[in-house]
């Protein structure tokens, strides 16, 4: 008797386990990790990497250079958004999230690049004062 209850006892718990539930979760309409994230991402660090390029004609002082280029950036990211609220497509706070990744992996890569570049030329960044 004991062996039988031992038998339906594991033979339901294995049930419980493996048997999905009658109402099976649905898939996030919106996962973190998407195709349209890659995109947001890639957008935003593209337009920050070229408005802090040519803010360099611009400004020699690379802190305005990251400021134009975060502004525009993220602008970019708000207005997409403030679109699709509209009706255009689907308006979503992790596409917002992927944009501000972006846009500050792109800051960080041409302040980077920028930095190098003065390095390798052996000239200090030039004080802001001087900027005209």
């Amino acid at each position: 008797m004991r062996r039988a209850l031992l038998v339906v006892g594991v033979g339901m718990g294995l049930a419980l386990v493996l048997v999905p539930p009658a109402r099976a979760q649905q898939r996030d309409p919106d996962p973190w990790f998407g195709p349209d994230k890659v995109l947001h991402f890639e957008a935003s660090a593209s337009i920050a990497v070229v408005v802090y390029a040519g803010a360099s004609f611009a400004t020699e002082d690379r802190a305005k250079r990251a400021a134009a280029a975060a502004g525009v950036a993220l602008a970019a990211g708000l207005l997409k958004e403030g679109w699709d609220l509209t009706g255009h497509g689907d308006a979503s706070w992790r596409d917002l999230t992927w944009d501000v990744i972006g846009t500050t992996t792109g800051v960080l890569i041409a302040y980077g690049i920028d930095w190098a570049i003065g390095r390798l030329r052996g000239r200090p960044p030039a004080p802001a004062a001087t900027d005209r």
